[in-house]
């Protein structure tokens, strides 16, 4: 009995300090508030206040029916450009204007980071540049950013050796061709040469025993592991109770098959490093892997930038080719036109210099990236107390509060199709648009701020490459999918339905 009183007093002086705490939080966010002239939002998107469990329930829905994308743009035109969420336990806020979503990834980058990805991410892609923070993000850069300078994407020799493969695959007669099939396989081919310097060649075995090719498992386990990773961002916390012993060995494939070019990686810097010692080093042709090898000695660290850099360089340009060529596919005029930019070059391949100059190449391909954006939602989470400039009152324009641990979505697809932005005919592919458009925050789609996508030029430059080669072959492409364009939405963007096309050799 002795001891109730002390408890009564421990248990007091907890609850006083909590009180104290949580009131002394709330005079300093009221007065943050009025500091910043921020309003609370008046739109949100929710019923179930504690849990958000109806939020979950509907993305749930909306991603079996790959609908994701068309329902977000609903409750945007319905709600407003910016409103509140929540997911399970997280407080959310998502938004398409472009001042928000400048403020997140630029004005105010330090103020958001994306702790809410790591157990998603992690088991795939380890702290590699997507997943890194702070000082191991920056040390990324750093060690990635030397492989995407100009000479380097400018091999366009190791493009053409793969395209060339492509096209066998390419029916002369005019059948159908899933077009999306071969782009895919394209890009881990070239991905795998310029990061490993021993590609894929999935190209090569197209049809043979994929069985007991180890490329062949690698490309499919890869597939498998990237549209995992969705499933378990999508299930938040509530993933760990998910028997996913599939998914878990689609990893294991992955790493194993990356660690025995980290393995050969090093073995090239000790070679290097004894010739150099016996001052005989040449200078070679250069590979990614080897460059990173020569900045580390950790084979973790070098395997997981790499897997990061490959997912970056597989799934964005193949996404990016696949969404551009179903819309082209439907309007032959718009392939009519790139042939006449194209003959220009005489039947040649292409320069870089000459690449770079096909003004309506780039316009197709901007289009592309504007209509169906390769990563078209994105999030970051509120480290501290912070403002964003919009959604905010009832106009919604007024500065509104972000609570710390507050997740912020921002919706570049839905952004990129907003009628006040892009005119009445945003939802329409027309590269003609880009004559006199100069978009700034309002076209992004290769993020912004200090985490732009370093390899943008490089898929720019395969994507480029890749449809003049195409052009060049082929005198029409015609579409042989009746159906509308339909999300196939995992971590990238591509067409649900693949590029079910005919062509018409020239």
């Amino acid at each position: 009995m002795g001891h109730s009183p002390l408890l009564f007093v421990v248990a007091g002086a907890a609850l006083s300090y909590i009180l104290y705490t949580r009131i002394t939080l709330y005079l300093a966010r009221q007065r943050f508030k009025k500091e910043n002239g921020c309003q609370p939002c008046m739109a949100q998107f929710h019923k179930d206040p504690i849990l958000g469990l109806d939020v979950v329930k509907v993305m749930s829905y909306n991603s079996k029916q790959h609908i994701t994308l068309q329902e977000n743009r609903k409750h945007f035109q319905k709600l407003g450009n910016t409103f509140h969420s929540r997911i399970i336990a997280t407080p959310l806020i998502a938004t398409c204007e472009p001042e928000n979503i400048k403020t997140i990834l630029s004005l105010k980058f330090k103020d958001y980071g994306f702790g809410h990805r790591q157990p998603a991410f992690t088991p795939l892609l380890g702290h590699g540049i997507f997943n890194a923070e702070g000082e191991r993000w920056a040390n990324s850069r750093h060690l990635l950013r030397p492989n995407f300078a100009r000479d380097q994407i400018a091999d366009l020799d190791a493009f053409e050796r793969h395209v060339k493969w492509m096209l066998k695959h390419i029916p002369r007669d005019g059948s159908t061709v899933d077009l999306q099939a071969l782009f895919f396989r394209l890009t881990i081919d070239t991905a795998t040469e310029f990061l490993f310097n021993h590609s894929t060649n999935s190209l090569r075995t197209v049809g043979q025993d994929e069985e007991n090719n180890e490329d062949a498992i690698f490309s499919q386990a890869f597939n498998f592991a990237l549209d995992d990773i969705t499933i378990r961002a999508r299930n938040g916390p509530l993933d760990r109770f998910r028997k996913n012993e599939e998914g878990e060995q689609a990893i294991k494939i992955c790493h194993a098959y990356i660690e025995k070019f980290v393995d050969d990686a090093l073995r090239f810097r000790e070679e290097l490093d004894a010739e150099k010692m016996a001052g005989s080093a040449e200078n070679e042709k250069y590979y990614f892997i080897q460059e990173v090898a020569k900045q580390t000695t950790d084979k973790k660290r070098i395997r997981e930038e790499l897997i990061n850099i490959l997912l970056a360089g597989r799934d964005t340009t193949a996404s990016l080719l696949s969404n551009m060529f179903f819309e082209i596919a439907q309007k032959p005029h718009i392939y009519a036109k790139l042939r006449d930019e194209v003959a220009t070059l005489g039947g040649r391949t292409p320069t870089y210099e000459e690449l770079r100059n096909l003004k309506y190449l780039k316009w197709c391909m901007n289009e592309s990236l504007r209509t169906h954006p390769v990563v078209p939602i994105n999030s970051r989470i509120a480290v501290r107390d912070t403002v964003l400039p919009r959604g905010g009152g009832p106009s919604g324009q007024a500065p509104l509060f972000v609570p710390k641990d507050t997740m912020v979505g921002y919706f570049i697809h839905v952004m990129h199709r907003r009628y006040d932005i892009y005119g009445d005919d945003a939802d329409e592919y027309r590269p003609e648009r880009w004559e006199s458009l100069r978009p700034g925050w309002e076209y992004l789609p290769f993020n912004g701020g200090p985490r732009i996508c370093l390899g943008q030029q490089y898929a720019l430059t395969e994507a480029g490459y890749v449809t003049v080669r195409l052009v060049q072959e082929f005198a029409l492409m015609e579409s042989r999918d009746p159906e509308e364009w339909s999300e196939g939405l995992t971590l990238t963007l591509c067409s649900l339905n693949g590029v079910k096309v005919g062509l018409t050799p020239a």
